[in-house]
């Protein structure tokens, strides 16, 4: 917008040029296959093998099925291949022909040699000669089509890795027809010879290198898409891409029977003379051509003093331009020519764009000098009678003039020492010329070099053209830049930006010379920005009543903002706070019109936000960055239970680290002060897929690690085989991805990686995270050559590895070092449970101490850290101690591909079912899940040695004894009775996991794949850490446990009750009972539970006040974690 702005473009001008549609064109350009050099080899019209193919055009408009290719008798796909037979890919490109052909796919084969195109060559000297003679004398003999065969069978004699040889030719030749001689046909005075040297033109005058080429319809395919697998599957998609534009001109009546079909794609606006790759690459340079002064190249002292900038400036203000007519038109796109005029090379690169300029008047030439050597009046006649030319004749006596004077011939006589006006034409002003031509100075020739080497960045005597701003060079010594090039460089330039400039420049009223000037660098500053969306102009009504205006300060540059957003919805919560902000940083034209529904069922929005975004960075008074913004809910309703969430980035992983407040229920009428919680950023996520390049599936079980060349493992992580993906944790600096050691590492390589910032064929994999910003890497990996047949699950639990968060840095255990954790493999419980909010930590609590008295067995806690209280982080390391157990708070983020829910409470159930096979090491053989608010009443190593009969997890089934709850019994009618076919339906509130079974069968990829086709229908999955597993009953059969190991007094009978191994307290759909009340109620020893904790928490408190527990014991609880923000 600076740049507009200096360039006089102001206000609601400025805002009509910014929506302007100027990224470069992706349209695909074709060059004319209608040349004499190509023999096609089959013709879907004529040839009898075709003649039970319909011919109609109009059956293009026939229904078929998706993908369905249709057989029709015209030649609308046609496929060409240009070739050196020399070359090793070119027996790849016969094949694929080949196949196409026979398998009767319809499409038009056509072939381009390129060999030697001397005078005189011999084919039994040069094999592809030899190869393009005898493919001209088979068809002469007999036809094109079994020429082709007879050049698919000399390629077949060729091995792979080696080159065609005329003994190839020769050996099939003689086996084909044995009875001609082979000299008549391969011999320098051959009569097959035809097509030889049209080849090779055909091949430069469609401008595409490097051999091979082929394409489709006149289209080149790019060079990535030559691997016959490649190019194969791209022919196929090109054939039904095609076919829908020949449908759309059937259907409007522009394609008929009668027309010529190849004729009717060939006249399309994208066909173009000649290819110029060097135009059309996606990488571009632009000059900044925004700053205006007065200076100009005939001062060299004062222009070598300019900065970069300055310099094009004063290049354009001493620019002098040639152009068809002499009138005063704006032209769209200007040529500024660059090279050494005084050098052949550079004189035929002018010559090339004056003859183009003689048929269009869009273009306007200038010229910059670029001197081979040092510059002087004796070096320079043609560049000093060029410039003279221009500074004192009309535009089309120096057009003729300069025309003239660089044709090879004429100029070769002035360097002699002849006088350039000997070429003078009529209506030249001839003294002028002469006392211009004649003066010593050479400054803007200077000034030219200086611009060429500084500023161009060019070696002396290089060539280049300068589009509208755009560099295009410099060109290779022997590289040609003929007419057509320059006439798809004009048409490019007007298609994309030009012709769209100038039509808003004319709306200005500024004079003709200078819009020319301005549309030029206009279109440099706009199409030098970095590739984006397309802006759409919307019309919006402006209406008082549903809009609001914040105007722009005036007399500045200003961003017009308009936002359209329905007020009560989520995404007018997130849009409002940033608008407000960018309005505090940003001189905006702010308007904001509410579209709102007409019509509501219930209040779309059940919620209150805050976005956490500051303007700028706030200090205090003493000069000291300030703490982190905040979120400030004021004036809030009384009576309401609230729960409090935040919405980060994906990429974040975030939690609480200070409050006294159960943030999942907050009362404010029970409520004193301030309810105030305070998060920390604690880990940026680095997420991956992961795929096997042999099968191109998941390598499912694969470990990578995470860490530094000081600490290798830090973290680690198990590939899922949804996508392939993994995640792993991390803070901002440099990370080494490995291979796990053990199995992960013993079978697989790491074969390549995307999106990192190491070399490609790296073993060690660099990910830099520079920022907050989400970092996603894609790892191929390959199975060594003598691990191809090993199974990574097979023996996966043989490791002693360490998973997720079990590591040095970040594992957290309770009350021993970490040297003296038992490992796995010896006899440890581990259950697995989690909870949110202060009621359900407590019931945690309380069900933790129930299963410490009830066990002789070594147990290990493994908690959900993500929704974990700060207060039930602190306690933990003391009950621990207290209590004699192992935990570790593990954490996952839930992918962003899996579909989000927004409730907590179905997040949580969802943690329960999605994730148990990426949760817990490998080496973690069986776990079992435990409710919060069970009580358990036995040794539930019985639960863990359970003989599960090959499934992967256990439940217990729903008791069906309380026989005035049967009308609650959802699944004995509709969908479930079905489903189930007599299985029972199973509760979630206690369940035991054969980690190794459940990961060899995938059981988290097909529940994570149910889960996600489910939950798009917000009416599916209704309790969803019960349904899915009972939906998946068929695909992941469950192990029914004995009734006793769970009891719920909502299904379950009193008599049942003495049997009970656990108690649930599950709510009762009928009396609604509060769960503390039930909780009292129904089992006696919880409130002796409750006391005890209570107790133990107490005395915590009491020490930690009065400073019992010193800072060096809490260094030393491996519980124990610092924060700091990021």
């Amino acid at each position: 917008m600076e740049g507009l702005h200096r360039l006089g473009i102001d206000g609601i001008s400025l805002q009509n040029v910014l929506k302007l549609n100027v990224q470069p064109s992706t349209a695909d350009y074709a060059v004319d296959i209608r040349n004499s050099a190509i023999v096609w080899v089959n013709n879907l019209e004529l040839d009898g093998r075709y003649n039970s193919w319909p011919s109609n055009v109009q059956e293009l408009l026939r229904p078929t099925f998706p993908g369905v290719i249709r057989q029709i008798r015209k030649n609308f796909h046609n496929f060409v291949i240009i070739v050196d037979p020399e070359q090793e890919s070119t027996s790849e490109l016969i094949n694929l022909a080949e196949m196409f052909l026979s398998n009767h796919i319809p499409i038009r084969v056509g072939l381009v040699f390129v060999v030697d195109d001397s005078e005189e060559v011999d084919g039994f000297q040069d094999a592809g000669v030899a190869l393009l003679r005898a493919f001209n004398y088979v068809a002469d003999e007999e036809d094109n089509y079994q020429a082709f065969q007879i050049v698919a069978s000399i390629y077949n004699k060729v091995l792979t890795g080696e080159r065609l040889t005329v003994k190839h030719v020769t050996s099939v030749l003689e086996q084909k027809y044995p009875y001609v001689e082979l000299s008549s046909i391969l011999a320098i005075d051959s009569a097959y010879d035809q097509k030889r040297k049209k080849g090779k033109e055909y091949f430069l005058q469609t401008g595409l290198s490097p051999l091979p080429v082929v394409l489709f319809n006149g289209i080149p395919f790019p060079k990535d898409q030559l691997e016959p697998d490649e190019l194969e599957t791209a022919t196929m998609h090109k054939i039904i891409e095609t076919t829908s534009f020949f449908q759309k001109a059937v259907y409007l009546g522009e394609l008929t029977n009668e027309q010529d079909v190849v004729d009717h794609v060939m006249s399309q606006p994208n066909v173009v003379p000649r290819i110029n790759l060097r135009i059309l690459e996606a990488e571009r340079h632009y000059l900044d051509l925004t700053t205006l002064n007065n200076f100009f190249v005939d001062d060299y002292k004062r222009f070598s003093t300019l900065d970069s900038n300055a310099k094009s400036a004063a290049v354009v203000n001493s620019m002098n331009y040639l152009s068809k007519k002499d009138d005063a038109f704006v032209r769209p796109v200007t040529f500024w020519i660059v090279g050494d005029f005084d050098k052949p090379t550079g004189r035929q690169l002018l010559y090339n764009a004056m003859k183009h300029l003689k048929s269009s008047n869009n273009v306007r030439i200038g010229m910059l000098n670029n001197p081979s050597e040092d510059p002087s009046a004796e070096t320079t006649p043609i560049a000093r009678a060029i410039w003279a030319a221009l500074q004192t004749q009309n535009s089309n006596n120096a057009k003729n003039f300069i025309t003239k004077i660089i044709k090879e011939e004429n100029a070769m006589l002035i360097e002699a020492g002849s006088d350039p006006l000997e070429f003078a034409v009529g209506g030249m002003d001839t003294d002028l010329f002469r006392e211009a031509f004649e003066s010593p100075k050479v400054d803007f020739i200077l000034s030219h070099a200086l611009y060429c080497w500084d500023i161009l960045k060019m070696n002396k005597g290089d060539r280049a053209i300068i589009s509208n701003g755009r560099i295009i060079g410099p060109l290779q010594q022997s590289e040609v830049f003929n007419q057509d090039d320059f006439h798809l460089l004009e048409n490019l330039v007007i298609k994309t930006s030009a012709q769209k400039i100038k039509s808003h420049i004319k709306l200005l009223g500024v004079e003709e010379d200078h819009a020319s000037d301005l549309v030029m660098r206009v279109d440099s500053l706009l199409s030098a920005q970095p590739k984006g969306e397309g802006r759409t102009e919307y019309q919006i009504p402006e209406e008082k009543s549903s809009a609001i205006k914040l105007r722009p300060t005036e007399g500045m540059i200003y961003f017009d903002v308009v936002a359209v957003v329905d007020p009560v919805t989520k995404a007018a919560q997130r849009v409002a706070p940033l608008l407000l902000v960018l309005k505090q940083i940003l001189n905006m034209n702010l308007r904001v019109f509410m579209n709102c529904q007409s019509k509501l069922s219930e209040m779309p929005l059940k919620s209150f936000f805050r976005y956490v975004l500051e303007p700028e960075i706030a200090f205090t008074s003493k000069s000291v960055i300030a703490s982190g913004p905040i979120a400030k809910f004021l004036d809030m309703p009384q009576s309401p239970l609230f729960t409090l969430n935040l919405n980060t980035p994906e990429s974040w992983m975030v939690e609480s680290v200070r409050t006294p407040y159960d943030l999942d229920n907050i009362y404010l009428e029970e409520v004193d002060s301030v309810v105030a919680a305070e998060f920390e950023l604690e880990y940026l996520l680095l997420e991956g897929h992961c795929f096997d390049v042999s099968t191109g599936q998941p390598p499912r079980g694969l470990q990578f690690t995470l860490g530094t060349s000081r600490d290798p493992v830090v973290v680690d992580t198990i590939v899922m085989a949804n996508l392939g993906y993994f995640q792993l944790k991390a803070n901002p600096g440099a990370w080494i991805l490995r291979l796990r050691k053990g199995r992960s590492e013993d079978i697989y390589n790491i074969y390549s990686h995307e999106g990192t910032d190491s070399e490609p064929g790296a073993s060690d994999v660099v990910i830099v995270l520079h920022d907050l910003k989400s970092k996603i890497i894609k790892v191929k990996v390959q199975k060594k050559t003598d691990k191809i047949n090993e199974d990574l699950l097979s023996e996966g639990t043989g490791e002693n590895e360490a998973g997720f968060w079990d590591s040095i840095t970040w594992g957290l255990t309770g009350g021993q070092k970490q040297d003296d954790i038992k490992t796995e493999k010896e006899d440890v419980l581990n259950i697995f449970s989690l909870a949110s909010g202060h009621l359900y930590e407590r019931f945690l609590r309380i069900m933790m101490l129930s299963v410490l008295k009830n066990t002789q067995t070594p147990v290990k806690f493994w908690f959900l850290k993500n929704y974990l209280s700060p207060t039930f982080k602190n306690f933990i390391p003391y009950m621990a101690q207290k209590y004699n157990f192992q935990y570790e708070l593990v954490q996952y983020k839930w992918p962003r591909w899996l579909h989000q829910q927004s409730e907590k409470q179905r997040i949580i159930w969802g943690y329960k079912i999605l994730f148990l096979d990426v949760l817990f090491p490998l080496a973690v053989d069986k776990i079992l899940f435990v409710d919060a608010d069970q009580i358990v009443r036995t040794d539930l190593k019985e639960l863990r040695d359970f003989n599960l009969d090959g499934a992967p997890y256990g439940y217990t089934p729903f008791c069906d004894s309380r026989r005035e709850m049967d009308g609650y019994r959802f699944w004995r009618s509709g969908y479930w009775a079905s489903h189930l076919a007599g299985r029972k339906y199973h509760i979630s509130a206690l369940y035991v996991v054969d980690l190794k079974k459940f990961r060899k069968i995938a059981a988290g990829d097909r529940l994570r794949g149910q889960y996600q086709g489910l939950s798009q229908d917000p009416n599916s999955l209704s309790n969803l850490d019960q349904d899915l597993p009972n939906n998946m009953i068929h695909q992941v059969p469950i192990k029914s446990l004995p009734q006793e190991w769970l009891w719920c007094e909502t299904w379950c009978d009193e008599a049942s009750k003495k049997k009970a191994k656990t108690i649930d307290l599950c709510n009762n759909p009928m009396t609604k009972e509060p769960k503390l009340q039930a909780a009292v109620r129904i089992v006696p020893e919880w409130q002796d539970y409750d006391q005890e904790i209570k107790k133990l928490y107490t005395h915590i408190m009491e020490e930690t006040s009065n400073g019992s527990l010193t800072q060096s014991d809490k260094r030393t609880d491996p519980g124990h974690e610092s924060h700091e923000e990021l």
